[in-house]
């Protein structure tokens, strides 16, 4: 019996030792061979929680799909439409009447220094030759002119000796008296700007170069709607095509329209003529034509001017042709007067930038040289300091101490 147990358990423990020794042979790797390579195994990472089971087909089609379907495209920003430019604010400029007197400090200020000199020459206790003789030189400096001068020294003198006029009350009032004299108070300084037979007033200005043209219609036309008259611009000044912006520019301001060439260096004259046509089409009382500045001595240029002034009047009479000069330049304004005034027939000058170095005596000079009156004068950079010229204004302002 012991026997038979014994033989059990060495059957059972040899069966135990080779079940282990099979399971060591299975899991033991086989050994490589001399020139074979390694084998690699990769083992699938470890996702979290359950597995998906997914199938070749799902996967390719799922691929395809990824592929054929777009992505949205970014959207674009909301295109606004931008608003369109608000419309200048319509101005209503001063009128007229009173400008040159509401003006009068800032004329006084520039030339009061001429005034102060003449009352205190003329104050003197002793007046003799040497006195008389300063008198004179202030006035030709004051760009009076020379044949001028003399003439206003030699009734001074008159006046002085029989009146025996020494305080300076009455020696103010001898120079005023002359200056108004000399300056012509009774000359007809209006501007003829009326509509005639159903057509409107039409005032061309001319002048050359750097005088100030363009702006002076800009601020004539202010003074002008100032006055309750409406008004249409011509930018008859195609060569630059800044004028015609900076004319069109000043009436947007007073609500007035311009009319204006559609290229540069379009022919003057055929926009000068449109601008009158328009002008009576829409029933405006007055028409302003400004034209190209240019040099005196450039005769194909003053003969151009000449056509401007024609073909306008085949359409409606010009009431005003206005020389625009700049008082700083004194006797040399009277040269570039005597070309313009033989091409066209001026009817009347604005001097610009007299409340500058000018010393106003200018206003009688050319005056003399073409028997023709100062109708406005430029005192200033400021939109409304145009003003039509009163000489007992404008002496009293040379005489303010």
């Amino acid at each position: 019996m012991e026997t038979l147990i014994l033989i059990i358990v060495l059957a059972v423990f040899f069966v135990a030792v080779v079940t282990e020794m099979g399971w060591l042979l299975l899991v033991r790797p086989r050994r490589r061979r001399r020139g074979e390579p390694p084998e690699v195994i990769v083992s699938p990472p470890e996702a979290p929680g359950e597995p998906e089971l997914r199938t070749p087909g799902r996967d390719a089609a799922e691929a395809a799909q990824a592929v054929i379907t777009p992505t949205a495209p970014p959207r674009a920003p909301e295109q606004r439409t931008p608003a369109p430019p608000a419309a200048p604010e319509i101005e209503k400029p001063p009128p007229s009447a009173g400008r040159l007197v509401r003006l009068r400090e800032r004329l006084s200020r520039s030339q009061s220094s001429v005034g102060s000199v003449l009352l205190g020459l003329l104050s003197r206790d002793r007046l003799d030759d040497d006195t008389w003789d300063e008198i004179e030189e202030v006035l030709i400096t004051a760009d009076v002119g020379v044949v001028p001068a003399r003439q206003m020294v030699d009734d001074l003198r008159t006046k002085v000796k029989v009146l025996g006029a020494r305080g300076v009350d009455e020696v103010r009032a001898l120079l005023r008296t002359e200056l108004i004299t000399q300056i012509g108070e009774d000359m007809d300084r209006s501007l003829h700007t009326e509509r005639h037979e159903g057509l409107p007033g039409v005032v061309l200005m001319v002048g050359v170069n750097g005088t100030g043209k363009t702006t002076t219609v800009g601020k004539l036309a202010r003074v002008l709607v100032g006055d309750g008259k409406t008004v249409l611009l011509g930018a008859a000044d195609t060569f630059r095509a800044a004028a015609a912006d900076q004319l069109q520019t000043w009436g947007e301001r007073v609500g007035a329209r311009t009319v204006r060439a559609d290229r540069d260096g379009a022919d003057p004259a055929s926009v000068a003529f449109e601008a009158v046509r328009e002008g009576a089409d829409l029933g405006v009382d007055v028409v302003l034509v400004d034209t190209a500045g240019r040099l005196h001595t450039k005769t194909g240029l003053m003969d151009e001017l000449g056509k401007v002034k024609r073909v306008i009047e085949k359409r409606a009479p010009v009431g005003e042709v206005l020389l625009v000069l700049d008082a700083i330049t004194g006797q040399n304004g009277l040269r570039q007067a005597r070309v313009f005034a033989e091409v066209v027939d001026i009817t009347g000058i604005v001097l610009t930038k007299l409340d500058g170095t000018a010393k106003g005596g200018i206003v009688i000079a050319v005056q003399r040289e073409l028997g023709v009156p100062v109708k406005l004068v430029g005192l200033g950079e400021g939109p409304d300091d145009l003003a039509p010229f009163d000489p007992a204004t404008f002496v009293d302002a040379i005489l303010t101490a």
